[in-house]
């Protein structure tokens, strides 16, 4: 027990727990850091990396027996040829779909902080107010004034390009230099601007390093090349991932053990003790199961797998699932509708060319429902756009030598794209639970997941099309085209829930510092942790909750308070 003990363990190294791993160490305390797949080192695991298009034998596309083999994992977007090794195939960790669901799952060291897309905003006052003026969900226990510091605190920290907008929606940051819009981006938002004087579309803000300061540099992160090659890892550092900078900086300081291959089982609780002593996991490799012990234990695995862990650490006291006396645990699972988009055309200046690559496109803050009931459907939907010329006539023509290069040389009409991305309800129905009889490689029960849409959904994503279209005209452009992908919840790759946080142990799993009411001593900061999920991508939420998550248990520490 003694060669096993540590004063800290963290499940997961991705986003969430990078950071969980950094704040514990740089606080002075020994901390075991869990992570189910294999290691990934910054730089050295990269293979792609530098490899150009024509080297990949099928030029960036998967052979088809591998995308009919993993029907699930094809769907998401960075699924290619030069990422495909940092993405669970569906065979490797199988789970049971009640109703459709993508579960995108990346598992090595860093998680899916590889291949995520890096957008980051802070949520706003009407984010955490929205439950309980609305009552879709519980109220939320904290509100922004309680987690802007550690707004600031991460985003000084990972590196954030913006530009301060000064809106009560979309709240500033500590921001590097942003990105620019195109000519064609600065008309359309200008003329829906003029149209809508109350929806101002931004830069988007993102974790890529415009302009490295001093602490990025020390890390050995550089400025973002803007190669938009990122799924494949970034060898400069210049976005953010737990490889090149959380976990690096939870190593410098001596206290880190960092341990691959650890499949979590479940977490140990003591019946005569009264509290979680450790957790117990089962050697990828060998299959071995064995107990490591903490005084603090931080769950951090992604949001359904930690549902999972919890679900299946059973005992006397928690016959359901750990601290799951309300009866709630993997339940309210809930996640970003990106089902809609337009597409359209705008005519005219061909005399501008946007060369280049941004890793950002151009945002526009919910304004639905924002600060009372204003539609027959509640909450509503972030919306993105972008415009670019393409070389159409490359596509058409079907010679070969100087006709072809003359059809590939001239660039083709503007086109302008524009998304959703909805927010969902949290409700009872929508949940994950264990089958009783399927087991995985592991000796884990599989995960059944009963997640989908309703009717609230569907009205938010007709509200989408229809206003989009008509910002879109207001903007001049033609040939408009609304489309609905009837994607299944999951692709979104935004899952919270099932271990939210809330005021009362009755409604909620989690207090106000993602500590668990019946088990002091755990704290689950993900996206298992979310009451509601607002209509921003919510990976800054993640860490900000986790770095004040962190200082709260280490101080509890010091006072003896994690003991129930």
């Amino acid at each position: 027990m003694n060669d096993h003990s540590y004063d800290a363990i963290v499940i997961g190294s991705g986003i969430s727990g990078g950071w969980a791993a950094k704040e514990l160490c740089e606080k002075g305390l020994k901390t075991l850091v869990l992570e189910r797949g294999r290691n990934v080192t910054h730089r050295e695991d990269y293979p792609t990396m530098h490899t150009p298009p024509w080297e990949f034998p099928l030029r960036g596309q998967l052979p088809l027996d591998l995308r009919l083999e993993n029907p699930v994992v094809s769907r998401c977007y960075a699924f290619r040829d030069d990422a495909d090794h940092f993405f669970v195939k569906d065979k490797e960790h199988p789970y049971i779909q009640d109703k459709p669901f993508d579960w995108i799952r990346g598992y090595q060291v860093g998680g899916k902080s590889l291949l995520w897309a890096r957008q980051v905003q802070r949520w706003s006052k009407y984010d955490f107010e929205g439950p309980a003026r609305d009552g879709f969900a519980v109220d939320w226990p904290i509100r922004y004034e309680d987690i802007a510091p550690w707004y600031s605190y991460v985003e000084k920290f990972i590196g954030v390009s913006g530009n301060k907008d000064g809106l009560d929606t979309l709240p500033d940051g500590e921001f590097l230099p942003p990105w620019e819009m195109n000519k064609v981006e600065r008309i359309v938002q200008q003329r829906i601007l003029e149209a809508y004087p109350e929806r101002k579309f931004v830069i988007g803000r993102c974790a890529h390093l415009t302009e490295p300061q001093a602490h990025h540099t020390a890390q050995g992160r550089g400025q973002c090349m803007a190669r938009s090659l990122c799924q494949r890892g970034c060898p400069f550092g210049a976005y953010f991932s737990s490889n090149a900078s959380t976990l690096p900086a939870a190593a410098a300081t001596g206290n880190m053990t960092l341990r691959p291959h650890s499949v979590v089982h479940s977490l140990i609780y003591d019946e005569t003790a009264g509290r979680v002593t450790g957790v117990r996991i089962v050697d990828a490799l060998s299959g071995e199961t064995t107990e490591f012990f903490a005084k603090i234990i931080f769950v951090n695995a992604s949001a359904l797998n930690s549902n999972l862990i919890l679900l299946n650490s059973i005992s006397n006291r928690f016959p359901q699932g750990l601290g799951n006396d309300s009866g709630l645990l993997g339940t309210h699972i809930a996640f970003h509708n990106y089902r809609g988009s337009l597409s359209a055309r705008m005519e005219g200046h061909l005399d501008s060319y946007y060369y280049g690559r941004r890793p950002t496109a151009v945002m526009l803050p919910n304004f639905r429902n924002v600060k009372k009931q204003e539609t027959d459907f509640l909450r509503g939907y972030m919306s993105f756009y972008s415009a670019g010329r393409g070389s159409w006539g490359a596509a058409r023509n079907e010679s070969f030598g100087p006709e072809f290069k003359e059809a590939n040389a001239e660039a083709g009409p503007w086109g302008v794209y524009m998304m959703m991305q909805g927010e969902t309800i949290p409700k009872k129905e929508n949940r994950v639970y264990l089958d009783e009889n399927q087991k995985d490689d592991w000796g884990i029960p599989q995960l059944r997941v009963d997640v989908g849409y309703d009717e609230n959904d569907e009205k938010s994503l007709r509200d989408f099309l229809d206003q989009g279209a008509a910002m879109l005209e207001s903007a001049g452009c033609k040939n408009i085209r609304q489309n609905d992908s009837g994607q299944a919840p999951g692709l979104d790759i935004h899952e919270m829930g099932g271990v939210r946080m809330g005021k009362d142990p009755n409604t909620s799993l989690l207090g106000r510092f993602n500590q668990m009411h019946a088990c002091p001593n755990v704290y689950v900061t993900d996206g298992a942790s979310m009451t509601s999920t607002g209509t921003q991508n919510p990976s800054l939420t993640y860490m900000a909750l986790t770095a004040r998550a962190v200082d709260h248990a280490v101080n509890a520490l010091k006072r003896g308070d994690l003991k129930t």
